[in-house]
């Protein structure tokens, strides 16, 4: 997932404060050391006279220099690993701490980004998300089978509500758990209130969790990028990074579609997202009030063509939680 400069340097900041913080940290035990143990600061000393007087032989065409140098650091590291062994230290005290030894704190493995940098990434998406607060609340630790009724049956399914939702959560995690393999798209469906944008909320927080790149969006928010994205009435780059994290994201979560103001545009528009995630073989997650007949009366054959074929339709009944709440 692209990132805009603002957000590059911000991680890049916590990556320099990290290498400033590891040596840092480096030196005080390095003075540590130093003051229990005098001997390795005069080892450390020599060791650096004799690198340059074996330099000097180098430039002089001595070829040995090099050889006899090697193993004149090689005895040096071996007292001092004594040394520190004989004081109760670990071998390793004096070397550098990194929090991410793969990329040595810079972000970067061999030029390209470190998993830690992605972890760096999603933290920062989210509490750039705005759903951060939300999702400390509404996650499936949160998730409790008491509110549903138990004792009614759907129609035509012979389960309670409280049944059904036991297979629904079963799904949602099969979901998250191998949305890495598979992906997968969803589509929740229902009236108002019985648990749509919940279960969102729930999948979001699960796979921010695990260091997915989710984009969270009403279906209102979402039209809204996309014109300004068409008819450049923002600055640019804030438009069009916002347009590429939607198309790019792990996973895109559409709440409440249905309740934009629709038109061509819109239609199109969402034809497009929906189209253009299918092929970059990225995942979406919808909830709608709308049926599938509704979802098609509403925006075209071709948009909820892609939704039956692509997409996990999961229906939702019950009352309103919320009012009865």
């Amino acid at each position: 997932m692209s990132l805009s400069n603002s957000q590059y340097q911000a991680i890049m900041r916590i990556y320099n404060e990290r290498q400033y913080q590891d040596k840092y940290e480096q030196d005080l035990r390095r003075q540590e050391v130093y003051e229990k143990i005098p001997r390795i600061r005069m080892l450390e000393d020599e060791l650096g006279t004799q690198a340059v007087r074996h330099a000097r032989r180098l430039l002089d065409g001595d070829e040995a220099a090099g050889s006899d140098l090697r193993q004149y650091t090689k005895q040096m590291r071996e007292e001092k690993a004594a040394l520190l062994e004989a004081f109760g230290f670990p071998a390793d005290y004096l070397e550098m701490h990194y929090h991410c030894p793969e990329c040595r704190d810079t972000g970067y493995v061999e030029g390209k980004r470190c998993r830690c940098f992605r972890k760096e990434q999603m933290k920062l998406i989210y509490a750039q998300s705005n759903l951060e607060e939300v999702l400390e609340k509404e996650n499936f630790s949160r998730f409790n089978y008491d509110i549903y009724d138990d004792r009614q049956k759907i129609p035509g399914l012979d389960l309670t509500v409280a049944q059904y939702m036991r297979q629904v959560h079963s799904w949602c995690m099969d979901f998250v758990e191998n949305f890495e393999e598979k992906g997968g798209n969803l589509i929740f469906t229902g009236s108002t209130g019985v648990g749509k944008t919940f279960l969102t909320h729930c999948i979001a927080k699960a796979l921010m969790d695990k260091y997915q790149s989710v984009v969270y969006l009403s279906s209102g928010s979402l039209f809204d990028i996309f014109s300004k994205n068409k008819f450049r009435y923002e600055p640019e780059e804030n438009t069009q990074d916002m347009y590429q994290y939607i198309l790019e994201c792990d996973l895109l979560i559409i709440d409440d579609l249905g309740t934009e103001l629709n038109n061509s545009f819109v239609s199109s528009q969402l034809f497009y997202c929906i189209n253009e995630r299918l092929v970059r073989e990225k995942s979406t997650v919808i909830s709608t009030n709308l049926s599938m007949s509704m979802l098609r009366d509403a925006y075209s054959d071709r948009v909820s063509s892609r939704i039956v074929g692509q997409y996990t339709i999961i229906p939702l009944y019950g009352k309103d939680l919320r009012a009865q709440k």
